[in-house]
């Protein structure tokens, strides 16, 4: 099982501010927890000041066909948004930075486990529900789970011809990362500081 938990504030009106956003708000796994009522708040503050040019609430955007034929009817919308802000877990996030690979797609969440069976995803994409999620910072790809030692500062330096030194099947996530963020524009990413992870999230809950 799993929760998400509204990202703070102030970093979301940091992210989006003077930009055009597009929001997604994904219900699909709410039985267990999704933070309506923040989000809804936060995202009333955002139409308020003029930044949203569409919202569009659905369900287990982690399927890609399902999200695609969602997602059809607001492409003009999207086209115009600057950013789109998924409220999610980190596979519903992952999933739409995949198909929208040109857009910055950012995460309005963190994923926190919970104990219990998990759902199934028919993607390939993982979620390490750290509850501190970096996608942000890399593009919409997790170093937590597309990096064999989950590195959240960098590339190790081991990779060769673009392949994983420990698993030689795997692509370096963190190439892939500098890859996806030098398509969107955004490699000034890289510049801002990684703070030492808390791995106290996971204890705690």
């Amino acid at each position: 099982m799993l929760i998400t938990q509204l990202k703070d504030k102030d970093t979301i009106r940091s992210l989006t501010a003077g930009k055009k956003v597009f929001i997604i708000n994904c219900h699909g796994c709410r039985e267990v927890y999704f933070p309506l009522e923040e989000a809804a708040d936060l995202q009333t503050e955002l139409a308020s000041a003029g930044q949203v040019c569409g919202v569009v609430t659905t369900d287990y955007i982690c399927n890609p066909e399902n999200m695609e034929l969602r997602f059809s009817k607001y492409k003009e919308q999207i086209e115009a948004a600057d950013l789109v802000m998924v409220f999610s877990c980190g596979v519903g996030v992952q999933t739409v930075a995949a198909y929208l690979e040109e857009k910055t797609v950012l995460a309005g969440c963190d994923t926190v486990r919970l104990p219990g069976a998990q759902g199934v995803t028919p993607l390939e994409y993982d979620c390490g529900q750290c509850g501190e999620c970096y996608l942000n910072l890399t593009g919409g790809i997790c170093p937590i789970t597309a990096c064999s030692k989950s590195l959240v500062n960098g590339q190790c330096g081991g990779a060769k011809h673009g392949k994983c030194e420990v698993d030689s099947d795997m692509e370096c996530g963190w190439e892939r990362i500098y890859r996806r963020l030098e398509k969107i524009g955004r490699l000034d990413a890289l510049n801002c500081p990684t703070q030492i992870r808390n791995y106290a999230t996971d204890d705690e809950v």
